[in-house]
């Protein structure tokens, strides 16, 4: 078993990783078997072996023997005078990630030391600084320093959490104070830069294209998507009689939507403030940068998992939910990242609890309920994280408002192998039909006020 073998050489390890070692994973209930990549699991949970509740981990016998020679090599070379012991992961991921969604600028940044990565920071810093203070505004130098500045902040976080694989949580923390000092101050600075044409903006559209990576151009465009997005809702609430038109039609268009989620409450109590714990509210200023570095980070995950459906390799939905674990796992135990950043990654494909989503939200409440088989959440939508912890909700305001940008920009997306790219329009009428109208994945409410902000951005 895996377990014996590493607990008998720890070198096992980092031979694992380099020859990216294949486990068998049997099921102790179910007996039933998967083959997973040692690298990807260690890197969603650096001691998964010890974890062995439902599974047992089993390495092959010929592969055992090729380890067993890796790790005697491994054991004599770090012994030699003036040898450093290399993080096993960084040359082959560093190589996957240039070749299938993070483009060759990440191996710049894989090799940059940290400070110079915080003086490449500063730098994206200053730059974004200057045009906020420019008048009159220069729509064309905002676009180009937003999207090359959001790039360069993305391989930032991947390079430095690729670093901090072998670390503790405690020194992986400490490491990484910068990159989330940074983060914060760069994600600031394009939040009063942003506006809501950059959704439909074409250079927008030229710039994140002339990345090569798949990956690299998703996260870039559905950040500031997202960031548009929110600084709109925010705008349509504080500014607009929009809450009381939604009281107003709720009963005729809203109530069927919502009373199917949640049918052990009476249609009468199914409100405007039921939907939204709390009612519907603007996002303070304080919170709206959280969820703008959530936005930012939410599938750092894939990172890890280089053979995700963006390439040509087949859909593997095993490697599709990993990648919420990973960005979340990444997020909470390597930075100082407030926590509804971890969530946002961990809670953004969880669709309502549809079969055909996936997340921690779910797999929390599963849990749960083992103790407590009485938990139903009473609310659709928390702003708030507390309630979230305490299922009081079936959802997270900021993850619902990515997953209707994540959607949508995956449906226009050119780059997906498996789909052709559609229109926004015929995207937007495929959402409603399969994510509303079949089944309830996606949000109705935030999705009229998307469809809104998207006409209105297209038509200025």
């Amino acid at each position: 078993m895996l377990r014996e073998a590493i607990t008998a050489n720890r070198d096992y390890i980092d031979a694992c990783l380099l020859e990216d070692i294949t486990v068998v994973c049997i099921n102790r209930e179910t007996k039933k078997n998967k083959r997973m990549s040692f690298k990807l699991m260690y890197i969603n949970n650096s001691e998964f072996w010890l974890q062995n509740e439902i599974w047992e981990y089993f390495l092959v016998d010929d592969e055992f023997k090729t380890l067993q020679k890796k790790a005697a090599e491994l054991a004599a070379q770090w012994k030699q005078p003036e040898s450093t012991k290399p993080n096993p992961l960084m040359p082959e991921v560093t190589a996957k990630a240039e070749e299938q969604g993070f483009g060759k600028d990440f191996v710049d940044f894989a090799a940059m030391s940290e400070a110079e990565r915080v003086e490449r920071m500063k730098a994206c810093k200053n730059r974004l600084d200057a045009l906020i203070s420019q008048k009159p505004r220069q729509e064309q130098l905002i676009t180009k320093a937003l999207v090359e500045t959001t790039q360069d902040t993305i391989l930032y976080n991947y390079a430095a959490l690729m670093n901090t694989v072998n670390l503790s949580s405690a020194e992986a923390k400490s490491q990484t104070q910068d990159l989330v000092d940074s983060t914060n101050d760069l994600v600031k600075a394009s939040s009063q830069l942003i506006t809501a044409n950059i959704f439909d903006n074409d250079l927008m559209h030229t710039l994140v294209a002339k990345s090569n990576g798949a990956i690299i151009q998703h996260m870039t465009r559905v950040y500031l998507r997202g960031l548009a997005f929110i600084s709109y809702y925010n705008k349509l609430v504080s500014t607009s009689s929009m809450i009381n038109r939604l009281r107003i039609a709720f009963a005729e268009r809203y109530l069927p939507f919502y009373q199917s989620l949640l049918p052990h409450i009476h249609p009468e109590d199914i409100s405007l403030e039921r939907v939204f714990m709390g009612g519907m509210r603007a996002i303070p200023e304080s919170i709206f940068y959280n969820w703008a570095i959530g936005f930012l980070m939410h599938d750092i995950g894939k990172a890890a998992a280089v053979e995700y459906h963006e390439g040509e390799a087949a859909y593997n939905h095993e490697i599709v939910m990993e990648h919420v674990k990973i960005g979340y796992n990444s997020i909470m135990n390597k930075t100082n990242y407030p926590i509804d950043v971890g969530m946002i990654a961990g809670y953004h494909h969880e669709y309502y609890g549809d079969p055909s989503g996936y997340g921690l939200f779910r797999t929390n409440l599963e849990n749960a309920r083992k103790n407590n088989p009485q938990i139903k959440p009473d609310y659709c939508i928390s702003y708030d994280i507390d309630p979230m912890l305490k299922f009081e909700a079936r959802a997270f305001f900021p993850a619902k408002v990515l997953e209707i940008v994540d959607v949508c920009d995956a449906l226009t997306d050119s780059n997906r192998k498996y789909r052709k790219a559609l229109p926004v329009e015929e995207a937007l009428d495929l959402m409603r039909k399969e994510f509303i109208q079949k089944h309830p994945k996606i949000d109705l409410i935030l999705f009229d006020i998307f469809t809104r902000f998207v006409r209105e951005a297209a038509a200025t």
